[in-house]
């Protein structure tokens, strides 16, 4: 037989009378606090933003080539983005890599020697089983991500140089335009703690030899002031992790 009873639910939130003499005898549990709607905001209208040299910053390629014509009125933020469009065309011209590319030895001419002469080479000769070489090439993962323009190798020490010595490993050998530029023989090359920080302040010592893909040509100086400023930062977050231990024993 089908129920009939009708059952009335209130408003959410209302309260009766004798709900109320019961909360202030402790009866009930307090009652819960009204449902309030969040306050209406309209969506942010995008031809209402001021625009400025960070509304270029946030455009794509296309979106700023879409604003060829609509910047007419505007010969300042027409340079700056035909500056942005510019960068981001020269940009996608350089080489990228990304990662520590494993190799061979039939490999070596070609993926080293033959480079590119504008693309800096570093070559990690190591072997499997070493900590010390598998520390360093996780910096060299760190760093090939950093500055995707430099080319990042790896190759087995015997494949490459015929008995080199398993004392010397890890080595780093860096190449440009066919020439060995700088050799760097085991771990403590780059410093009491190997970081990738360490290695990059190493690495750019003589030459630019980092490069983010950003495009326009680096100096040695601006690189290695880059690479100085990351080491610094890092050395001052491990203090400050160091003494937030400290202060918790």
């Amino acid at each position: 037989m089908a129920d009939y009873h009708f059952k009335y639910k209130d408003v959410e939130g209302a309260s009766t009378q004798w709900d109320d003499i019961q909360r202030k005898l402790g009866n009930l549990p307090p009652a819960p606090p009204p449902f309030k709607p969040a306050p209406f905001a309209p969506a942010e209208d995008e031809d209402s933003k001021p625009k400025d040299k960070a509304w270029i910053d946030e455009k794509t390629e296309e979106e700023l080539e879409d604003l060829e014509d609509d910047l007419d009125d505007d010969r300042f933020l027409e340079d700056y983005r035909k500056k942005r469009l510019a960068e981001m065309r020269e940009a996608t011209k350089i080489a990228k890599f990304g990662s520590v590319i494993p190799i061979s030895g039939s490999d070596f001419v070609r993926e080293v020697s033959q480079a590119p002469q504008d693309i800096w080479v570093v070559v990690l000769l190591y072997k499997d089983g070493y900590p010390e070489c598998r520390l360093l090439l996780q910096c060299l993962e760190d760093l090939a991500k950093r500055y995707p323009a430099t080319k990042f190798v790896k190759i087995i020490s015997t494949e490459c140089i015929p008995n080199y010595p398993d004392r010397n490993l890890p080595t780093i050998l860096v190449y440009s335009n066919s020439a060995v530029k700088a050799t760097h023989v085991g771990i403590h090359s780059f410093g009491r703690r190997c970081t990738p920080e360490s290695v990059a302040l190493v690495l750019c010592q003589s030459d630019p030899v980092l490069n983010d893909a950003q495009g326009g040509e680096q100096s040695r100086e601006a690189v290695l002031a880059g690479v100085r400023k990351k080491f610094v930062e890092r050395v001052v977050r491990e203090h400050e992790d160091d003494d937030d231990g400290s202060s918790s024993d």
